[in-house]
């Protein structure tokens, strides 16, 4: 039997296509694949419960095909510089590997986990594994990370995208007396989203999982990216690939993700078949440049980029934001997309992009307040995504535009025309005339008998106010 090897899982809970594994398992045939439920991630004041549920989903599966090559997935809870040194010693592993990550609690966690393996003599292979291009390998002429996106979009779609790697065959697991050893030092069988204390009792409507993904990706690329740039922007249409929370974990490969948009290119009989494919294309740049931005700016999960932002004067009313979040404004686009997002755990992107415009722009709350919101609930729920997105809509990000507010009455207008994602979300108000609808002009009469709030601003009068306070900041900046 040959040398143990130990596959560190973090944000890649799969077995095909992931690069550190497919190396492990190129070391030897002994690979054991571990992960650590961590209370410095689990105990955050952000943490979903949907998103816990979609982990330990993934989790029950990863375990499940590890045992199908003939190995196995070790579970511990407690903190990973405390859990895996020991493990790595006590069962005399050779190497950890493990894939690369950019946030900066993980950056900084991973630097320690390398020092304190090395202490105990176990050797550390880390790679890039969740990015088709990792930092460093998409810079500026001046060799500086790139803060704008067209830029980078042009710079990354030229370069050369690698394919998916193997997947782990003919593994083996730990002896009888291994296993009594990792008993020994808290391994635990997969615990239930109660016994980790949280509950979220609500279906998923995305994919759970590595078998699950690979389907919807092989569905989607089939037979609705060809019409993905006319549909991405209609939250009642199935428009989108609903990918977003397997490419959070990893649950799917990056390299398997582009290679079947490159294979659905080579189908493409017109140019706007054409302009769907590389319109989802440019959607995994962009994924990819907030992770860049993140990892080359730190200080953006603190707060904005833009400077004179960090003195903006957000009015920050409590009774407002409750109001947002539990999708009672009175502006039926704006509850509709919160409701979708507090039943679930997901919301369409162009809605996530109106409520987020309406938060800063009409309500004047702290993006921040909204962020933190959204990765509460959000199965999909990532730092950098989510912190890109928040301060793109917030005008205090990496951004050439100054400003955008999204008008939500002509939000919904424009892509929600016959009115349908109002009413599914808001079944209230579903017999209303739909111009009604659109516009909001709902008379009080109506709204008392539906028991649909009145609205709690006037997007005119908010519109200039934030306009105003803008000015301020940027004369007094």
């Amino acid at each position: 039997m040959g040398e143990l090897v130990l596959h560190w899982h973090r944000r890649d809970l799969r077995l095909h296509d992931n690069v550190a594994l497919a190396e492990a398992r190129q070391q030897s045939a002994k690979v054991v694949g571990i992960f650590c439920l961590d209370p410095a991630i689990l105990e955050k004041d952000d943490v979903a419960p949907a998103r816990v549920k979609y982990l330990l989903a993934c989790l029950a599966e990863l375990a499940e095909h590890y045992q199908k090559v003939g190995s196995q997935l070790l579970l511990f809870r407690g903190n990973p510089l405390e859990v895996l040194p020991k493990v790595a010693e006590s069962l005399k592993a050779h190497t950890v590997y493990w894939n690369l990550d950019v946030e900066p609690y993980a950056q900084q966690r991973d630097h320690q986990m390398a020092i304190a393996l090395r202490k105990v003599a176990v050797k550390v292979e880390t790679f890039w594994d969740q990015l088709l291009h990792g930092p460093g390998k998409v810079f500026t002429q001046s060799k500086k990370p790139y803060t704008v996106y067209s830029p980078f979009w042009k710079n990354w779609s030229q370069k050369t995208k690698a394919a998916p790697v193997a997947t782990p065959k003919a593994c083996q697991g730990l002896t009888d007396a291994e296993n009594k050893v990792a008993e020994s030092l808290g391994a635990i069988a997969l615990p239930t989203l109660a016994d980790l204390g949280f509950s979220w009792d609500k279906p998923f409507t995305v994919p759970v999982g590595e078998a699950a993904s690979l389907e919807r990706l092989t569905r989607f690329t089939e037979n609705f990216i060809e019409q993905y740039d006319g549909d991405r922007n209609f939250p009642a249409v199935e428009g989108t690939s609903r990918l977003s929370a397997a490419l959070k974990f990893g649950a799917i490969g990056i390299r398997t993700v582009w290679q079947a948009t490159e294979t659905a290119l080579e189908h493409c009989r017109s140019e706007e078949a054409e302009a769907g494919v590389k319109t989802w294309q440019q959607e995994l740049a962009w994924r990819e440049f907030y992770q860049h931005c993140l990892f080359f700016f730190p200080e953006l999960a603190q707060g904005p980029y833009r400077e004179d932002f960090k003195t903006f004067p957000w009015e920050n009313d409590e009774q407002k934001f409750r109001a947002w979040c539990q999708g009672q404004t009175g502006y039926p686009i704006i509850d509709a997309a919160m409701r979708q997002l507090n039943e679930t755990g997901w919301m369409h992107n162009r809605c996530r992009m109106i409520v987020a415009s309406f938060l800063t722009k009409d309500l004047i709350i702290d993006w921040r307040w909204g962020e933190k919101y959204f990765m509460q609930t959000l199965v999909d729920g990532d730092l950098s995504a989510n912190n890109g997105g928040w301060q793109w809509s917030a005008s205090s990000g990496m951004d050439p535009k100054p400003l955008r507010i999204f008008n939500p009455y002509t939000q919904a207008q424009k892509f929600d025309s016959e009115g349908d994602y109002i009413r599914q979300w808001l079944p209230e108000l579903s017999k209303l005339d739909t111009q009604v609808l659109l516009t909001g002009k709902i008379p009080s009469l109506i709204r008392r008998q539906y028991n649909y709030p009145e609205a709690i601003v006037d997007h005119g009068v908010q519109q200039r106010e934030f306009k105003r306070l803008y000015q301020l900041m940027k004369a007094n900046g």
